[in-house]
């Protein structure tokens, strides 16, 4: 049962009829009652109109005879324009204008307002009781009789039942009709959005061409539009991970083959000292490809959607004082002057463990390019809302020309010494698009190369 109403609340074309219905279920609620009260007022009004007509006709039929009484002949036709057959009872009553009883009921009441119907007790029950002051010539100063006509209220009530019914019916059937033409309407009008349906269903795995806005109405084109997006975006990721699947197996394939080959030659090798040289080697091959292995797993983390978003809050300068002590003899090794200025705490908000993956790829990139007996700086400051974050070396930088597409993968600037992998500045920028930076790149003073990263502290990101 709670399955079959949620399957209701879930479509579209269940809603807008419900709405619709819900509508003029509403509008016809507020009908039927004006109507319950007009057919009330009209069938008040009849009854008055006739109770005036029987007052009229037996007031007329009121004469004065030769010794001054007042004589009244009630005639049959003013009782029995009353018989609509619904067994109405009717009272009537004729006083002198000085209160003598001419005829009929004498515990008639009389209404309060003349030739207006009331309703007025008589007898335990309610009745339509109307008054009507009338001269009658012969009496003193053409004096006026009262006369007085009740009626019970069946064929009033039958009367106004019947119109309020026959009102009702007409509402019914306005409602069905507005139904089914909802019903109509609303299969017609979501047809394209089925068509749109049907179209997205049969399409293969591969097929991510857009859609024709133009299949839908106005309303629906928006959403198509959307998916158009969406699919350009799933397909570009596609292509690129195509890509990068083939630049990684390109990448790999040459370590590995260089790999075997160096393993082969230390096999054959009965020389010592060769023996060595190409175990030596096959090292210097295996920390490449593990470093390329690790960057690749690293490119692949950061990338928008490949992990659950983390809000890690992280000293910027602490982190960079840790990576660089952690690179120190990778530097001196090389004879290269690293250092490190900061000026004291620095929080960002984001994923720590990519943050400090970029600062490890800025670090280890500048140390990698930059000449033996250089000098690399690291410094971490702060400008009111943003972190900056400088890594400058002195090495040989890289021409304007080139610095947009060294963001991209395994690019790598020709000439260029060092056995980097093309990666470690796809991996800052991916990093730093997803703790919503920038990156930039400019030209040292005296040669070499900035990078130069601004992110936003801690507490300007949560506000």
């Amino acid at each position: 049962m709670l399955g079959a109403v949620w399957n209701l609340r879930q479509s579209l074309r269940a809603q807008l009829l419900a709405w619709v219905v819900l509508t003029l279920v509403g509008a016809i609620c507020f009908n039927l009652y004006d109507s319950y009260q007009t057919a009330d007022q009209t069938a008040k009004l009849v009854s008055d109109r006739t109770l005036l007509s029987s007052a009229r006709v037996i007031a007329e039929a009121v004469r004065v005879d030769e010794g001054g009484n007042v004589e009244a002949d009630i005639p049959p036709a003013a009782l029995e324009m009353f018989d609509t057959g619904y067994g109405d009872q009717v009272f009537y009553q004729v006083i002198t204008a000085w209160g003598n009883l001419v005829s009929g009921f004498p515990d008639l009441p009389l209404p309060s307002v003349e030739r207006t119907g009331q309703d007025v007790t008589f007898r335990n029950s309610t009745v339509r009781a109307l008054t009507l002051n009338h001269p009658v010539v012969g009496l003193p100063d053409d004096g006026d009789i009262s006369v007085t006509v009740a009626i019970t209220h069946n064929s009033q009530y039958a009367l106004r039942r019947r119109l309020w019914l026959d009102d009702f019916t007409k509402q019914f059937i306005l409602v069905l009709l507005a139904g089914v033409v909802t019903i109509i309407g609303l299969q017609r009008g979501l047809a394209p959005a089925l068509r749109l349906r049907d179209a997205v269903r049969a399409r293969g795995r591969e097929r991510l061409d857009p859609l024709s806005p133009g299949m839908v109405q106005t309303e629906f084109q928006p959403l198509v539009r959307a998916l158009n997006d969406h699919m350009e975006r799933v397909q570009n990721q596609m292509a690129a991970q195509r890509r990068f699947v083939s630049n990684a197996a390109h990448q790999l394939r040459t370590p590995l083959a260089l790999m075997s080959t160096q393993a082969s030659v230390a096999a054959r090798e009965t020389d010592e000292a060769r023996r060595d040289e190409a175990l030596q080697a096959l090292r210097s091959s295996t920390r490449h490809m593990s470093r390329l292995a690790s960057q690749l797993l690293t490119l692949s983390r950061a990338e928008p959607g490949s992990r659950r978003p983390r809000s890690d809050t992280i000293d910027l300068a602490a982190a960079a004082r840790d990576i660089v002590a952690a690179h120190a003899e990778q530097a001196l090794q090389r004879d290269i002057d690293i250092g490190l200025e900061v000026s004291g705490p620095v929080p960002v908000e984001g994923d720590g463990t990519m943050l400090r993956e970029m600062l490890v790829n800025l670090v280890d990139n500048s140390i990698r390019y930059t000449r033996r007996g250089g000098q690399v700086t690291v410094s971490v400051t702060r400008e009111e809302t943003l972190a900056v974050l400088d890594v400058e070396d002195n090495g040989p930088g890289i021409p304007a020309d080139e610095r947009g597409q060294v963001f991209e993968r395994f690019y790598r600037v020709l000439g260029t010494e060092g056995d980097g992998s093309g990666l470690g500045l796809s991996i800052v920028r991916e990093v730093v698009d997803g703790a919503g930076g920038t990156v930039a790149l400019a030209e040292a003073d005296g040669g070499g190369l900035v990078v130069s990263v601004r992110l936003p502290v801690a507490a300007q990101r949560r506000a």
